[in-house]
């Protein structure tokens, strides 16, 4: 889905974050080891779990960066195969988009054609940021700092109740790339900075109404988008499905740009 008018910003920065993750200040030791201690806690929650495979049906709205109460309504399919193969089926407005991700290959199909990203919109693809399975503290840590965050920095706060990790930021750091980490939810709040024609902004993705959908793993059925503090997008998730045995047919990139996948 291409996009158009006032919604085309909107559209670019929704790729970013399907699965998405992730302050500029020195610190002592102490912080680092916090913020490892946290990961290694939540990613010890999660290896009792088994997931191969997930299918997330959700309802996607897009607002006018410039006037929040324009908006434009999609639906999604996003389908998971772990470790690293996704594969996403949007349709707005009647303009209909797959983006597959499988290894180090971003295929998109738009408008009945398909063609293989360039190397900068696969780098945006990030798919581990909300599926942690299979991969340790070690991992996410070295993710999060290719994101920007600066894993030695790290501070505890409360948010509705609930004790949060900040790792990237210090407190009152509203700005600096950042990871929030609930101990039983896992990421709730991610703020880094994306580029665009106009520069640098800060691009805040906030992740709540978790349910647990398997095991011990719980999934935002509400996600959020903010780019400069304005509201880009709200996705709202009707059904998670869980190991349903998907087909690696439906992760061929070769297959989608060919035409002989769907």
């Amino acid at each position: 889905m291409r996009g158009s008018g006032p919604y085309k910003e909107t559209v670019r920065i929704q790729h970013v974050v399907v699965t998405l993750a992730a302050a500029f200040l020195f610190v002592d030791g102490s912080a680092a080891q916090d913020a490892r201690l946290a990961v290694e806690q939540f990613a010890s929650r999660l290896s009792g779990v088994s997931v191969s495979d997930m299918v997330v049906t959700q309802t996607l709205v897009l607002y006018d960066p410039r006037d929040s109460r324009q908006q434009v309504t999609g639906e999604q399919r996003l389908s998971i195969k772990l470790p690293a193969r996704q594969r996403l089926e949007t349709d707005v407005a009647g303009q209909r988009e797959v983006r597959l991700l499988s290894g180090d290959r971003l295929v998109v199909q738009r408008a009945g054609k398909a063609f293989e990203a360039p190397p900068i919109e696969r780098a945006r693809q990030r798919p581990h940021t909300l599926f942690p399975f299979r991969r340790t503290a070690t991992d996410l840590l070295v993710e999060w700092r290719s994101l920007g965050v600066r894993t030695e920095v790290a501070h505890a706060v409360r948010v509705g109740g609930r004790p949060l990790t900040v790792i990237g930021a210090h407190e009152g750091d509203r700005t600096s790339p950042s990871v929030w980490l609930d101990p039983e939810y896992g990421v709730v709040r991610f703020i880094t900075r994306e580029e665009g024609p106009d520069g640098a902004k800060t691009l805040d993705l906030t992740f709540s109404e978790h349910r647990k959908v398997a095991g011990a793993f719980f999934y935002p059925f509400r996600q959020e988008i903010f780019l400069e503090g304005k509201l880009l997008s709200v996705t709202h998730v009707r059904k998670v499905a869980v190991n349903i045995g998907l087909p690696d047919s439906l992760f061929d990139p070769d297959a989608l740009l060919t035409g002989s996948s769907k």
